[in-house]
Formats: structure tokens, sequence, C-alpha cells
């Protein structure tokens, strides 16, 4: 006699979170035979099929399998009785069948339910549930013959904790399977926010969901027993109920409950030795084969990785290739629990043999972060006097400064080495008020042990020369630049008699100076240097910002092809050497730069734009300032090439401002971000106030030869605009041969085209033709494109009218076509892109109208925004929106939030 309550569908939870996508993914279709439901315990897998089962418009037979079902002849009575009990007549035969006491039994039952199913012609579906304690060859063997020859109306559903030993390669190449994987089944927030209130009877606050749904990873059943241990009153959700709610605010995690259910649940149901594998690897927060027989002392832990992944017991792949996993967080913590309680010795031998080799195998700040989890003070200050210089100059100075901080004091205080640490930190996180004193104190301590004869008086020696570096960039921010040349020069000559590696770090430093008197060619070679010796020393974050404002630097003399070549290579050398899938991708501000400015010159600003968005979450978070002038110059560049004027403005306008504002913190000169910025109130047809930005040529307040040309061009652009075209001729004459003698040829392309224009205004249109025609071969063969399109409109049809450059070539044809393009499109930009704010009213007694962007914030300040969320918004920097803020005061004539707000209502620029 069969069991017929196996044959019930577990009634669908009104309050059950619905999950329509997945459901969707359940549906039949053709070719489709199966749906493969494959998740550990606690995922939701019976609650998903059970939910689309009440949905479906079909009828469906529901086999619920426990462990006593993993016998052939027992295992198809229940298949077949299940379709008896769903209403499938012409079954008698099948059952007969299976009481033959015969080798072919099962076969025989099989194809009779095969034909019973073709013959009544209905789109059945047949729904497996725990199909994971089906092991028997004989019922695999058989289940791939049935599935093989299914009618085309039928579908399959087998819900399991791992995937089962069935044909499945060849029938996903027929498309026959719908995988719906863990991480399908895996609440998202919203689902997780609708778990607890509908399901569950729980509201909680947006911070409260992140937080729970971050640490469960969307865990269903983690969840459940969290909302059950709350306090243990759920909310009804009949709004007539007078059940008393939870508390959200004493809804926390209990790991103690979720633990119970994992030991029980999973753990106690495995064999042996996979449970001791589990018990074992638990200390591990990832893992690979060679890890784990290097604590186990085994070498099968590839072949047992490969046995959990295919089993999901909660082992989650961190790559493509099998190579490293982790466990998920609640299940690892439950396996930690039981073996730091059951067998504390062989726990701490195993975490310690775990550390050794991260710290062994290059996995310096996982190994580091496991020993500050066990407070090991003394071995966190060994691991890092030895490790932690080459973790500040790979981007982590940051940990690297927190963890310092958490030792003792006379740790740091007897290490001259850690204290060195301390300074390069605080350097790289640009507080540079707090160095001298350091410096001094460090300097103090390593005299006292060269007259004291200490041991390590050697390596005190080889820290001067560290302390000479940083003494050498901090004379950069005093613009005392002779000082800086002679530290660095002097660090170069004694740096081969210590054990140090400062070679990179110091070559960087001399490729900016170099940069910084226009010396492209020292520049190039210094940090060519840099790269070369930031590769042999392990420095990947000196490798990247020195082969950054390397390719910036082969850019602006118009090896193009050049500068890409160089950002891939060393992007490729970086990802082989430093691919850690568990910390973020290490990036430069001058690399990514370099990047945006390439690919927009190119006229490709998509691709402009991919490399310069990881910039913008450090301004947005707060960088280094002179980071910060450099990203938000070629952000506003990337915002002027696409004719979105006031948005580059906005941006352009911050970035002088902090270049100005915080010059002493900056250890090169950025950008000229008031020449290009004077190109866009050109563009929108305000010259004075490009003049105004500019300065006089005389002025000299750049140092950098590059910037100082950039800004004449601009001006010269001014007196062109302005009709004064012999006064732009007189700059730019005395610009052009320092520009050809030093390979400036960006700029000189540049010049060439604002001098022809300028002879064009005067009259003399064959001189014109001549100058254009130099500029059109010199960027020809730089490859330059973009900056045709950004010159002004008589320029550009100058350009389009010369005969050379209807010539073939691909290079012709790509800027004929974008001159055409761009015919219309700076002439109409005027506050293209900006959000669709309604301009104030005509007749606003205001002396100067607010701008479009002024009356976005004012908008955003009405509706009660802070000015972080206003700068997140509108995409800029808190600093614009500051500036936004103080000259929409200004024009309303007031002091404060709620006086604007008063007086914008009473001039109709905002709604009552």
């Amino acid at each position: 006699m069969l069991l017929t309550t196996k044959f019930l569908r577990p009634t669908s939870d009104q309050r059950a979170v619905r999950r329509e996508r997945l459901s969707s993914m359940l549906e039949p279709h053709s070719p489709k035979r199966l749906n493969l439901v494959i998740a550990p315990a606690g995922f939701g897998k019976t609650t998903l099929v059970a939910q689309w089962c009440a949905r479906t418009r079909f009828p469906t037979a529901w086999l619920s399998l426990d462990e006593h079902d993993d016998e052939p002849r027992r295992f198809w009575q229940y298949v077949i009785g299940a379709f008896e009990y769903s209403g499938l007549d012409g079954l008698e035969d099948c059952r007969k069948q299976l009481n033959h006491d015969s080798d072919d039994a099962a076969t025989g039952a099989i194809t009779g339910l095969l034909n019973v199913l073709s013959a009544d012609g209905s789109p059945w579906n047949l729904v497996l549930d725990d199909f994971h304690l089906v092991r028997d060859e004989r019922i695999l063997r058989d289940f791939a013959y049935f599935i093989d020859y299914l009618p085309p109306e039928i579908t399959v559903t087998l819900a399991s904790r791992t995937e089962p030993a069935l044909p499945l390669a060849r029938w996903r190449v027929r498309r026959w399977i719908e995988d719906i994987h863990p991480g399908l089944l895996a609440f998202s927030e919203d689902e997780c926010r609708r778990f607890f209130h509908d399901t569950m009877g729980i509201d909680l606050s947006n911070a409260e969901v992140h937080s729970i749904c971050r640490r469960t990873e969307g865990w269903v059943a983690a969840m459940q027993l969290t909302a059950l241990s709350g306090s243990g009153r759920i909310t009804d959700i009949n709004p007539s109920s007078h059940h008393e709610a939870v508390n959200p605010h004493q809804l926390e995690i209990d790991e103690r409950h979720i633990s119970d259910y994992v030991l029980a649940e999973v753990l106690e149901q495995q064999p042996a030795e996979v449970a001791r594998f589990l018990l074992d690897t638990a200390c591990c927060p990832r893992l690979c084969a060679s890890l784990c027989d290097a604590i186990r002392g085994q070498q099968d832990s590839q072949q047992k990785l490969e046995q959990l992944l295919s089993q999901n017991l909660f082992l989650i792949p961190l790559d493509n290739h099998d190579g490293w996993f982790r466990y998920h967080d609640l299940f690892r913590d439950a396996l930690l629990q039981r073996i730091r309680h059951s067998e504390p010795d062989r726990a701490r031998a195993l975490w310690r043999k775990t550390v050794d080799w991260l710290l062994d195998h290059g996995h310096v700040q996982e190994g580091i972060t496991q020993i500050v989890h066990q407070r090991d003070w003394d071995w966190l200050a060994t691991v890092l006097a030895e490790h932690g210089n080459n973790l500040i100059h790979g981007g982590y100075h940051l940990p690297v400064l927190d963890w310092i901080e958490s030792l003792p004091d006379h740790l740091v205080q007897d290490s001259p080495q850690l204290q060195m640490l301390r300074i390069w930190g605080l350097f790289f996180a640009n507080r540079l008020d707090a160095l001298d004193p350091l410096l001094s104190a460090l300097e103090d301590l390593l005299d006292r042990r060269v007259a004291d004869s200490h041991p390590d008086a050697e390596g005190a020696l080889g820290l001067q020369s560290e302390i000479s570096l940083i003494r050498s960039y901090l004379a950069r921010t005093r613009s005392d630049d002779k000082s800086a040349s002679d530290l660095t020069k002097q660090v170069l000559k004694d740096i081969d008699h210590t054990k140090i590696p400062l070679k990179s770090v110091t070559y960087y430093g001399l490729g900016l100076d170099y940069y910084g008197e226009g010396l492209l060619a020292d520049a190039e070679d210094a940090l060519q240097s840099a790269v070369r010796y930031g590769q042999v020393e392990r420095k990947p974050s000196t490798v990247l910002s020195s082969g950054g404002l390397l390719a910036w630097i082969l850019y602006t003399r118009g090896d193009i092809d050049l500068a890409l070549e160089t950002c891939m290579e060393i992007r490729s050398w970086v990802d082989k050497h430093y691919s850690d899938p568990s910390q973020p991708r290490l990036i430069s501000c001058w690399q990514n730069s370099a990047l945006t400015e390439i690919y927009r010159e190119r006229n490709q600003p998509q691709l402009a734009a991919t490399h310069l968005a990881p910039l913008l979450e450090h301004v947005n978070r707060g960088t280094e300032p002179g980071q910060h002038v450099i990203i938000q110059h070629v952000r506003g560049h990337l915002a002027f090439s696409e004719g979105r004027l006031q948005d580059a403005i906005e941006v352009l306008e911050d970035a002088a401002q902090v270049g100005r504002r915080r010059r002493d913190h900056i250890v090169f000169e950025p950008p000229a971000s008031s020449a290009l910025l004077a190109r866009c109130y050109l563009a929108t047809g305000h010259p004075e106030k490009a003049q105004a930005c500019l300065g006089s040529p005389d002025d000299r307040q750049f140092t950098n030869p590059l910037n100082r040309e950039q800004n004449l061009i601009s001006i010269a652009r001014v007196l062109v605009a302005q009709k004064c075209p012999d006064k732009a001729q007189e700059i730019l004459g005395k610009m052009l041969p320092a520009a050809e003698r030093n390979a400036h040829n960006r700029h000189l392309v540049e010049i060439l085209l604002v001098y022809g224009e300028a002879l064009d205004l005067q009259g003399r249109h064959q001189e014109a033709t001549k100058t254009l025609n130099r500029a059109v071969l010199k960027a020809s063969e730089a490859g330059f494109l973009r900056l045709f399109a950004e010159e002004s409109p008589r320029l550009r049809e100058l350009v389009q009218a010369l005969p050379m450059l209807a010539g073939l070539g691909r290079w012709n044809q790509t800027l004929r076509d974008m001159l055409s393009q761009q015919a219309t499109v700076l002439a109409d930009a005027t506050g293209a892109g900006s959000s669709p704010v309604q301009p104030p009213p005509s007749g606003t007694p205001l002396q100067e109208p607010l701008s479009q962007r002024e009356m976005e914030v004012l908008a955003l300040i009405n509706e009660g925004h802070a000015n972080k969320d206003i700068a997140i918004r509108m995409d800029v920097a808190p600093a614009t929106v500051k500036a936004h803020i103080r000259n929409l005061y200004g024009k309303l004539g007031v002091g404060r939030r709620t006086e604007a707000l008063a007086k914008a209502r009473d001039l109709g620029l905002l709604k009552l």
C-alpha cells in the first residue's frame, strides 16, 4: 500500500513572497523537458515549486521522496501512484508490471507509463521533491530513459540539494533543461523586505533589511529563524488581529538557532570523512585545494571540494574554473562553533596553519585580517614589519594605518619599521600636516640606534633613504623644486647600499619632477624605470601610477597608440600578479584618466566613460586633492566633448577651486582646468567669463610648461572670439617653437588651428589654409580626432573645407564624418545633459536669473535633501553643490535655506 500523503502538494502560504520571475522559468515550453531546482537546505526550493504548481493550469503529479524510496521498485511504484492520485487513468498494467520478479520489470513499467502519457495527450507536470535522496544507479539509469522518451507535452521538475547523476550535459545541449541554481533562489533585498513584512509580519527599516539580507546572503531559512527568534511574537497580517508585534530594533540574527539548524540538517547527515573535511577547513576564509591540502596534511582536497560543490553544501565558487571557493558565512560560523567547542587545540592549530599558508602564498591582507580577529598583536607587529611596505605601495595604506593603530603603543614605539610604515600610510592618505613631527621623531630614534651600535643599525641607515624620499615629496608640495630634485637624486645614489626596495617610488618622483618642468623625454625615461623597478619590487600601485603618467605623457606627445598599449600592458601585469577576488580591483588615477582622455580623443565616449566611472566614486568619497583635480578635469573634458556644457562648467569650476585652495597638499601641478573652463564659457557665448578665469598672458600662475601652454592657447581663443586676431597671433607665435622643440604635439596642433583661424579672420586665407593643412597633417600622424570637433564653429567649417581632407584614408573619412555630425551639437548644447528643470519665469525680479542647475538644487532643497544627498542625485561633488548654494543665496539675497525657500516661493520659482 502506498502512503498517499506523499502525493500531497504542500499548501502555498498566501503570505509567502511571490517570485514571479522564477515561477515563469518553470513554465513548460518546447523543447524543455526538465526543470532542475538545485540548492542547499532552506533555500525555498519546495515553496517555489509549490507556488508555481498552485498557479499552473496544467495537471500536476507531486511526489515527496524520502530515504526509503532509494529502491527501484518502490521508486517507480510511487511515481506511477502520483500520476494515478492526480487523475491519470490507464496505469493498472504499469503497476502489475512492477510486481514481476524480473530485471526488466521497471523498464516495462516505465515504457507503459510513457505510452499512457502519450495517449492521454495532456500537458502533465511531474514534481519530484527531495530528489537528492535518490542515489541508486539503477533508478538513475531508468530515470534517464524516462526523460529521453518523454512525450513533448510532459515537464518534469526535480527539487534537490545536489545535482543528480543524470546525462545533464547531453540534455542541456538539446535545451531540455531549465536550471534554477542557488544564486537565483537567494532572496534579493526587496524579496527579503517582503518576506519579513508579508510572511513574518515584521516591519524593518531599510538599513535592517539590508544588514540581514547581506548577512544571510538571501538564505531564506536563516531569515526565517532570525524572525522566529526575534522575541517569540509575530504580527498577524490580518488587520483585525491583536497580536503584539516584534520590535524590529530587537531583531538580530540568532546564530545559535541557525547553527543548530546547520548541524542537524546538514553536518550530521554527512559521511564521516565529509564532516571531517568541513570542520577542518572551516577556519579558511577562502578555500583552494592547495590551502586545504596544507592544513589537513592530505592530497585529495580538490576532489573533496568538487564533491561538496556537486552536493551544494553551501560552497560558493569564487572563479570560473573551480579554483577558489568560500563557505556561506552562516554555514561556516556554525562549523567553527562546533570545532572550537569540541576540539579547541585542533581548531587553533588549523587556524595558524591557515594564516601561515596565506602569508607564504601572497595573500597577506587576508592573513593579517585573521591575525587581527584573534588579537595576536606580537604576530601582527612582526607581519606588518615584513609585509607592510608592499601593502602600502600596493594601495592598502588605509588598512595598514588601521592595523598599526590597533597595536599596543610600546610595539610601535620600539619599532622604526612600524613608525616608517605609519609615515608612508599617512603620506598616501594625504595627511601631510602630521608628517614633519613624526619624521623628526623617527630620525632621532635612528640616530640613537646608530650611536648605540644597535643590532639593526644597518636597517636604520636604509630607513634614512625612505625619510629623504618622503621629504622630497613634501618639498614638491611647497613648490621647492630644487630641494625635491636634490633629495630624490641623493636617494638614487644611496639606494644601492640599502636593502629597502625604493627605486620604483624614487623614479616615479623623478618622473613627476621632469613632467613638471615640461621635459617629457626625460620624464618618459624616469617613468619607464619606475615601471620596471616596480614590477621587480612587486609594487603594483607604483607600477599603475607610473605607467598611467607615462601614458598621459605619450598621449600629450601624440603617441596615442603607444599610450594605449602601455596602459594595456601594465593592466595585464597587475591583473596577472595581483588578481585577488576577495579584494577590489586596484586602479590608478593617472592610468584611468589617461584612458579616459585617449578614448575621448578617439571619439569613443562610451569607452571613455567606462574608465572614468571608477574614479567618480573617489571624488564623491573624498580623495587626495591632486587626484581630485585630475579626475574632475578629465570628467569635464568628456562632458565638453559630448556637448554637456553646463555639466562641464560645474566640474571644472570645482577642479579649479580645489586646485587653488589645496595647492599646499598637491605634490605636482595638476592640469590647467581653468583653460578648459574658458573654452566652455566660449561655447556658451560668454567670452567675458572665459577671459576672467584665465588671467593675463604674463601671469605666471603655472610652473608646468604644459599647463602654461594650455592656458595661453585658451587666451588666444578668447582673443580670436573677441575679434583681436593680431594679439592672438603674437601669443601663439611665441609658443610655436617651444611646442615643436619639446614635442608637445597635442598643443602644437591646437596652436596651429587657432593660428589658422586668426589668419582667416584677417583675410589671409592662403596662409590660413597652409597653417590648417599643417595642423591636420600633424594630427593625422598622431591620431588626434576629437580636438577638431571641440573648436569654434568657424574653425570647424574651415577645416571641413580643406582640400587635403577630401583625400582617401580612414582617418580623413572619420574626421569628415565626425565634423559633419558635430555641425549643430555644440551650438545647441547650452544646458544639455541637465535634468529637466523648469527655468525661472520670465520677468522674475532678479538682477541675474537662476541657472538650470541652481533651479535643480533649489527644488531638491525644497524636498528636504541634505547637501550630500543632493550631490548624489545630481552626480556631482559635494563642493559643487555648496558652490551652487552660495550662488543661489547670492542671487536671492538670503543667508540660509528657509529664507531661500521663502524668497523663491514669493518670486514664483517654487509652487506653494
